[in-house]
């Protein structure tokens, strides 16, 4: 499985991924599955940024778009003063909710909760 996370969705990009570019994640994916559409490809968001449920279905519908397999969806936690607050703690149930749309949108393989990390049962996979 081919792993890179997007992180947030692409309003948040430029504050959440300093120096990174939400379009160029989504063509590291497509990139991968077009060398080799068997690899399995999986990406990462974590919530809590100030980010709308609307933008995150754009975010796993543009994941999907490049044929993105696996997903994982995790809780932010500020490792320190020096990062970024947390603007929203998203309860279970909204985790459960992502996860449904999710597997809804296609993809096979999702794991959504608030201790997710994008590792979260790689072994597994």
């Amino acid at each position: 499985c081919f792993n890179h996370n997007v992180e947030t969705v692409r309003r948040l990009t430029p504050t959440v991924r300093r120096g990174a570019k939400y379009d160029r994640s989504l063509a590291v994916l497509a990139t991968v599955k077009e060398l080799n559409h068997q690899i399995p490809t999986k990406s990462g968001v974590m919530v809590g940024h100030g980010e709308t449920i609307e933008e995150l279905i754009e975010t796993m519908a543009d994941l999907r778009s490049v044929k993105c397999d696996r997903l994982t969806i995790g809780q932010y936690m500020r490792p320190s003063l020096e990062h970024l607050p947390v603007q929203k703690y998203w309860t279970p149930a909204e985790f459960t909710e992502l996860s449904n749309i999710a597997q809804e949108m296609g993809f096979n393989h999702v794991r959504s909760g608030p201790l997710v990390r994008s590792s979260y049962h790689a072994g597994e996979e």
